[in-house]
């Protein structure tokens, strides 16, 4: 890599983390954040998942699991102290746990709706709310802190897939993510959304384990292909590097066009 784009979008010695981390679109956006040169830290619920995805991304760079149910408020508070207590500071915030939940209008479930908000727009807010002051002390008016909220094309589509209390929720976090930047530009902080499309992951297995339903999928999408890690993992490192800097309150889909059919 040239001085140049080193300078643009290297990343090294920034700290980051990223909530989810461990598997899907979280996984390759850990990956694609410790090969641009940042430490990142990663936390989910499964302990288990966290240690071997560490294990598996060390050869990447710094990388370390806290697991923490993000869907309490004590839990995420703790988070934050442990992340405040590792000593690095924290430069990069990547909202990315969330969940989903399909059912007919007529039968979709109060349980469904409840977890389903919780942990895709309340505890996103209050990651903010509780690492905003780590963010903040590291930042500067020619290097802001970054925050990264991940979203969904459901939440700027409007077929719901009978996935009401999801679709409602990425319409939520994308909203939040302008109040946000608004809000937090003044203390040297991003705040920019990115709306993936079909990614192959945990929440898209229905989708893409089954041929036909794949091939009918890629049909609705016009550049013909489902996502890939470098797809959403380049994206990420621009929102986060220099590159990315001047950018705040933005939505920006990563689906192939799926958006626009």
């Amino acid at each position: 890599m040239s001085d140049y784009l080193d300078s643009l979008f290297s990343l090294s010695g920034k700290s980051a983390l990223v909530t989810g981390g461990a598997k899907g679109i979280g996984r390759m956006i850990s990956e694609s954040l410790l090969q641009a040169g940042a430490r990142v830290y990663i936390s989910s619920r499964s302990a288990e998942d966290c240690e071997a995805a560490v294990s598996e991304m060390a050869r990447y760079g710094e990388c370390r699991a806290f697991p923490y149910d993000l869907s309490t408020v004590d839990n995420i508070a703790a988070l934050a102290a442990d992340i405040e207590q590792a000593g690095n500071g924290l430069d990069i915030l990547v909202n990315n746990s969330g969940a989903t939940w399909g059912a007919p209008l007529e039968a979709f479930p109060e349980s469904g709706w409840d977890k389903v908000m919780d942990l895709n727009v309340k505890s996103p807010f209050y990651l903010v709310q509780k690492l905003v002051p780590l963010l903040q002390a590291g930042a500067a008016e020619a290097a802001p802190a970054r925050i990264i909220n991940i979203g969904s094309v459901a939440g700027l589509l409007t077929e719901s897939q009978s996935a009401y209390s999801y679709m409602a929720s990425k319409a939520a976090i994308l909203h939040l993510t302008k109040g946000l930047a608004r809000d937090l530009a003044g203390k040297h902080i991003t705040v920019n959304a990115i709306a993936p499309g079909f990614f192959p992951s945990k929440m898209t297995k229905h989708l893409v384990s089954d041929e036909g339903v794949k091939d009918m999928v890629i049909s609705h999408i016009p550049l013909g292909r489902l996502g890939e890690p470098a797809d959403i993992g380049g994206l990420a490192i621009f929102l986060c590097s220099t590159a990315g800097a001047y950018m705040t309150g933005t939505v920006v889909p990563v689906a192939g066009g799926v958006e626009l059919t």
